[in-house]
């Protein structure tokens, strides 16, 4: 049984079919065992990385450990040089005694336990742990110890230019100090699972925050002698003009932080005591796009989605504020459609994630590539499925509408509040009433609400003023956020999606064609089954999963 091959042992187990072993071992041997066959098993998508390696843990009788939830001891983390750590691909969690436990993705390999019992003189104890969660943890545990240390040569730096930078700034931008802190502030706020970093010049001080799940977080504070250097580093690298301070810019570059490569933007804009700049993370396409089966959604609004996403041509929208997902939401449609038998292009203003097998097509304002330009040299492209990153104006509107009654699938995005004001919107841009009505297939407004840690999340009964928010005629046990190192003291961990989907049968066009308004409109789409947001968000609450507080403001309307 211990001898048996993992690949034997997976088909046994029923995880992957005779089939799928025999595709994996071929693909193993074209690469002349460069690759092991867990690596394969999940670039193929026959098994998850998790599942694979809960499996592997089952099959070598090995504890399986998932980093992302379980508290690591620092002292024991300090015990493996970093070195050692990344070179291995391990990571000691825990001390008991005279023994150290240490997560690694290969505990059959002995030379590596043999390895780090030589270099911490203690008895080694392996558990299974994924390759990524590993490199994660690693990314996380030893950079907080080197922050303070890049921190420690930017401000002796600071102070051998006698807090002048500005004259020097060009020659300066590459001293290792500088460059280290912007690697640091980028990875540091990508372990934090952040979107968004902040640079922000006051009078005394530069202040970075990062975003995550939605809140500005402070990072840290630099001085600001060091603000114009740090600056022009980030300008440098996202190819802007570092001469030019004066005018706003956007600029572009990536980097590689544990093994993912990011795509990372960068704006910047003067303010009174320098520029700010923000720069937003994207992950490229190496993590693998949405299903639409995990974007959170209801089984019952999974079904109205799906149920859309088959008619062959129309319009399907998706709204919501700034940040609340909506391109998500579309690149996980346009994954479910696009076949090969397809032809799929999209318009977008950046493209936000390089999509194998799709034609991606970005708006240039100053060359004239409207997405009105771009949308008309489309329709002459022969395309089956249509996306238009946002209907910004009238035109674009109206050319988006005009391809769905010609026998196109377009997909788009909105800025409106909920699903049945977008249609009103619509007619606002000064596209025909009759013509939305025909050309619709359906709505799906989105918000994103936080999910409570589940590890400090306190249980209390629901008052009454509450039990109205949420629709129910008595009191329940409901949750509140507490905070626990776990989840950086927020009480927060992760977000999910809400969803309020109109489908536009026959009853909605009807309403819409006669020039109907919002409530009409969402009488008739309640009539058909379509929960709104309110009630989504409400059995989130319910269910233990969220607060009333991300409810109130997510959904809260006068």
């Amino acid at each position: 049984m211990r001898n048996e091959r993992i690949g034997d042992y997976l088909v046994s187990q029923g995880l992957i079919t005779e089939e799928q072993l025999q595709k994996v071992l071929a693909t193993q041997k074209e690469s002349n065992g460069a690759k092991k066959f867990g690596d394969v098993v999940v670039e193929l998508g026959f098994m998850t990385e998790i599942n694979f390696t809960k499996a592997l843990a089952g099959k070598l009788r090995v504890q399986y450990v998932d980093l992302d939830n379980t508290d690591i001891n620092t002292d024991a983390v300090q015990k493996v040089p970093e070195a050692l750590a990344r070179k291995h691909t391990v990571i000691a969690i825990a001390i008991t005694g005279k023994r150290l436990t240490v997560a690694t993705n290969d505990p059959v390999n002995f030379i590596v336990l043999e390895d780090i019992k030589v270099s911490t003189g203690m008895d080694t104890v392996p558990v299974l742990a994924t390759t990524s969660a590993i490199n994660k943890a690693i990314g996380k545990c030893y950079s907080m110890q080197n922050v303070d240390s890049v921190l420690e040569g930017v401000t002796a730096m600071a102070s051998d230019l006698g807090g002048t930078m500005d004259e020097d700034a060009n020659e300066r931008v590459e001293s290792a100090p500088i460059v280290k802190l912007a690697t640091t502030i980028v990875e540091n706020s990508f372990r934090a699972d952040a979107t968004d970093i902040h640079i922000e010049p006051f009078d005394k001080y530069t202040r970075i925050r990062i975003r995550v799940n939605g809140d500005l977080v402070e990072l840290m504070n630099i001085s600001a002698a060091v603000h114009s250097a740090l600056t022009t580093r980030f300008k440098l690298i996202s190819g802007m003009n570092i001469a030019e301070k004066r005018i706003p810019q956007d600029g572009r570059f990536t980097q590689v932080v544990d093994g993912t490569t990011l795509d990372v933007r960068v704006s910047s804009l003067p303010m009174v005591h320098g520029e700010k700049i923000v720069i937003r993370i994207l992950s490229t396409g190496q993590i693998a796009l949405r299903k639409i089966t995990d974007l959170g959604m209801s089984d019952y609004n999974y079904q109205l989605f799906e149920s859309m996403l088959r008619v062959p041509h129309g319009v399907i929208l998706v709204t919501g504020p700034t940040g609340s997902g909506k391109t998500t939401t579309l690149y996980a449609a346009l994954g479910e459609i696009a076949k090969p038998n397809v032809n799929v292009v999209t318009v977008e203003d950046p493209v936000e994630k390089a999509i194998d097998g799709i034609n991606q097509c970005q708006v240039n304002q100053k060359a004239g590539m409207t997405f009105a330009a771009a949308l008309r040299s489309i329709l002459r492209q022969d395309p089956d499925i249509v996306m238009i990153g946002e209907m910004r104006d009238t035109e674009t509107a109206d050319i988006g509408i005009r391809a769905a009654i010609t026998g196109h699938l377009v997909l788009s995005t909105l800025h409106t509040n909920d699903a049945a004001s977008t249609v009103v919107r619509l007619v606002d841009m000064g596209v025909a009433p009759y013509m939305v009505a025909t050309s619709l297939i359906g709505v799906i407004a989105q918000r994103l609400v936080k999910v409570l840690c589940p590890n400090c999340k306190r249980a209390r009964m629901s008052t009454d003023e509450e039990n109205e928010l949420m629709g129910i005629p008595s009191s329940i046990q409901i949750y509140e956020p507490v905070g626990c190192p776990n989840c950086n003291n927020t009480g927060y961990r992760g977000r999910t999606a809400i969803h309020e989907i109109i489908h536009c049968t026959a009853k909605v066009s009807a309403i819409i064609a006669a020039g109907g308004g919002k409530e009409e409109i969402e009488a008739a789409a309640k009539a058909n089954g379509t929960k709104l947001l309110r009630d989504n968000a409400s059995e989130l609450v319910q269910a233990g999963e969220t607060s009333i507080d991300e409810l109130v403001r997510s959904t809260f309307s006068v």
